[in-house]
């Protein structure tokens, strides 16, 4: 793997994806004032423990805007958290995701049909199928996905970590940056919000407009929050999971062929992909008291990056864990993460992700990476993920 790291231009902050985990699992970071853990078990206690490690990381945060976390769902811990996530957690049952199987289907087949000859993965397939899934079921319209890319990718093009101790002129910039377009998107779901107060639909967001928590409906800005992060999460997860998992077969032929010839394979070779190459690499806590971990003491009221995707080769949890395997079984990565804040859309990710996959073989059995045209991973550390994929097909 560390020969396909390099090959492909992977971020050399990812280090775990050159088989160097360091041997103290939990260690604090002096340039950046905060607390890396890269260990499973240390990092499978932290993200169950929502009372010692709170998901409210916005408070520690100088550039941070306290109002902004109003229905943020992944900034906050109980008991708001559990009234919350009860609203939308309907939209993701395993009847209604499966209810949505014809229509993933239809969807993927009509992007399949504009591929031919030399392709793009994600702007062609990738990116598109998953946000219109999502925003059809917000109920935005889909056809805004091209503004909706522009102001999520603006969220992820640093290639430097955050730190709490030292704010430097590329940093400001990229926040200030950053910023300005989640409040074009945030502005943008404020609009629809607002119509969906006076025009109720058959849609999510207007369930959530008409939703109550202990007698009182959500306000504007909780329910546009909301719908920013399931446009976010919705999409983003299953962009990288489709090119990581391609990309993993392609690099690995005989593994390709294994599930070519056996499409009982895809939702392992799926889950195989999202260990090997976790897309979202890091998850935030704060502690709110002194707490230890792994053999180390932390204070309260520190940042705490939980790297999963370097928890995803911990050799104590997977026994070859460099190995891209797909019949790896069980396969407890943590991807998704665990817990409370487990990943509401995973069900809905892994369906797409296996309808996509089954059409694609289907349609293209001699599908390969371009030799010519290398992929280019996302710049941003803590993730992992195409942001281009060519293809010959």
């Amino acid at each position: 793997m560390t020969a396909l790291a390099d090959h492909w231009g992977i971020n050399e902050a990812q280090f775990w994806l050159r088989q160097d985990l360091p041997e103290r699992k939990v260690r604090y970071e002096e340039s950046t004032g905060t607390w890396d853990v890269f260990g499973y078990p240390e990092i499978q206690q932290a993200i169950t423990d929502p009372k010692a490690f709170s998901s409210d990381t916005r408070r520690l945060s100088p550039v941070a805007d306290q109002t902004s976390t109003e229905g943020m769902l992944t900034q906050l811990d109980p008991p708001e958290h559990q009234k919350l996530r009860k609203l939308v957690s309907h939209a993701f049952t395993p009847k209604v995701v499966a209810d949505l199987e014809p229509r993933i289907s239809e969807l993927t087949t009509e992007l399949l049909d504009g591929m031919s000859g030399r392709a793009e993965l994600v702007d062609e397939l990738a990116y598109p199928l998953p946000v219109i899934v999502i925003a059809e079921l917000l109920g935005v319209p889909a056809g805004d996905r091209d503004l909706f890319k522009q102001w999520v990718d603006s969220m992820f093009t640093t290639n430097n970590r955050f730190s709490l101790t030292e704010t430097s002129p590329e940093q400001e910039e990229y926040l200030a940056k950053a910023m300005a377009e989640v409040g074009k998107l945030t502005d943008y779901l404020h609009q629809h919000v607002r119509e969906r107060r006076e025009h109720p639909r058959e849609d999510l967001l207007s369930k959530l407009v008409l939703a109550e928590v202990d007698g009182q409906r959500l306000s504007d800005a909780e329910v546009a929050n909301f719908g920013l992060v399931l446009l976010v999460a919705g999409h983003i997860t299953t962009t990288m999971l489709l090119g990581n998992t391609l990309l993993c077969l392609d690099a690995h032929p005989e593994q390709f062929a294994r599930v070519r010839a056996d499409r009982s394979l895809v939702p392992r070779a799926i889950e195989e992909s999202l260990r090997f190459l976790s897309p979202f690499a890091a998850t935030a806590r704060a502690t709110t008291r002194e707490v230890e971990l792994g053999g180390e003491t932390i204070g309260a009221d520190q940042l705490v990056l939980l790297w999963v995707a370097a928890a995803n080769r911990d050799p104590r949890q997977f026994d070859r864990p460099e190995v891209f395997d797909v019949t790896r079984d069980p396969n407890p990565h943590l991807a998704f993460g665990r817990g409370i804040h487990f990943c509401v859309g995973a069900p809905l990710a892994r369906l797409e992700g296996r309808i996509a996959l089954n059409l694609i073989m289907d349609r293209f059995p001699e599908l390969r990476t371009d030799p010519d045209s290398p992929p280019e991973f996302m710049p941003n550390p803590s993730m992992t993920g195409v942001r281009r994929l060519p293809l010959l097909l």
